[in-house]
């Protein structure tokens, strides 16, 4: 396979751990570094980060998270809390024979990586956050928060109901993926499919869907081949998009399940990398969130803002990220 032969040097295998199976794929010997992805993602959206950390001298592992690729999709939606996706990762690095980890995180592996940090920070030495910071438990239901109104609603709502955001997207996988990944980046016009418009940033209107704002452009852009949309279109077109979807449908249970850990702050080195041209960067206080940072995650060592860089920051922007990533493992 034509992927395969693209990522030579990357091993894969089943970890049994937590009452499921993970998929991981790894490369590389040393020092443990694991490597959360989001959505709608795979293990193949650090395959850059792979190749990079193992020639560092790194032993990078890149799961399927629960829910996706060839990681076990449990049925039951409260079975995609944030501390089952922690304990996940504590029995990765159990299955491994390792005692710490580095864990790093993107999208919603990011607030994985944040928590595991924060709840464990005996197993996981440091931290890297790509797109979301740490957020801090606050005294709001998240939801009743999320901004609506009578003609729009915040996408993470229109994800609430389970089965429709499903029927959207698997109505045609590629193009669902090959619109998402495009109208996310950095490489779409700022006038375009998710700006901050009138509307405002990421939201449905309630007369349509998620990807009518979404762009499917014409040619894809350079940090994403065809090959690339190959192998995530053939991974969703065999799992659905339901076990990431119910990520989503847990926010209010991860809420509810984190208030013991009110006020309780990230104690571990933690680096943070975002693109300027995120769109998670415009959510609702967001700005205030990582300008103090710092206030919740004390030995924050650096902020990284990337230029031009949409969402999608491991992978368009692979170099610096990896060499920002091995830069701050090589410190700790």
């Amino acid at each position: 396979m034509e992927i395969k032969a693209a990522m030579t040097g990357v091993k894969h295998r089943i970890i049994e751990t937590n009452a499921i199976q993970i998929h991981v794929a790894e490369q590389g010997a040393g020092p443990v570094v694991i490597l959360c992805h989001g959505f709608p993602e795979s293990w193949y959206s650090w395959r850059h980060q792979l190749s990079a950390l193992a020639e560092a001298g790194f032993h990078a592992v890149a799961p399927d998270m629960r829910g996706y690729g060839q990681t076990t999709r449990p049925a039951a939606i409260d079975q995609y809390t944030l501390l089952h996706m922690v304990g996940d990762m504590v029995g990765i690095i159990d299955a491994l024979g390792a005692e710490t980890a580095v864990i790093a995180g993107h999208d919603w592996g990011a607030p994985v990586a944040w928590h595991a940090a924060l709840l464990r920070p005996d197993r996981f030495r440091g931290v890297i956050g790509l797109s979301v910071p740490f957020r801090p438990w606050a005294p709001v239901r998240p939801t009743t928060s999320m901004p609506q109104n009578g003609d729009a609603q915040f996408y993470q709502l229109y994800f609430q109901t389970p089965g429709l955001a499903e029927a959207e997207f698997e109505r045609d996988v590629r193009r669902t993926l090959r619109s998402m990944l495009y109208s996310a980046s950095g490489n779409v016009p700022r006038s375009g499919a998710m700006a901050n418009d009138s509307e405002g940033v990421g939201m449905v209107p309630r007369k349509g869907g998620f990807l009518d704002r979404m762009i499917n452009p014409t040619s894809l852009p350079p940090w994403l081949t065809e090959t690339d949309l190959d192998f995530y279109a053939g991974e969703f077109s065999r799992t659905g998009f339901g076990g990431g979807l119910n990520w989503y449908r847990n926010i209010d249970r991860n809420w509810e399940l984190m208030a013991p850990f009110a006020g309780a702050k990230v104690t571990v080195p933690a680096l943070y990398i975002a693109g300027d041209r995120d769109l998670v960067l415009a959510f609702r206080n967001m700005s205030d969130i990582i300008r103090n940072l710092s206030s919740f995650v004390p030995r924050l060592r650096e902020t990284i803002i990337l230029s031009g860089c949409g969402h999608w920051t491991q992978q368009e922007r692979p170099a610096e990220v990896s060499t920002a990533m091995i830069n701050f493992l090589r410190s700790l």
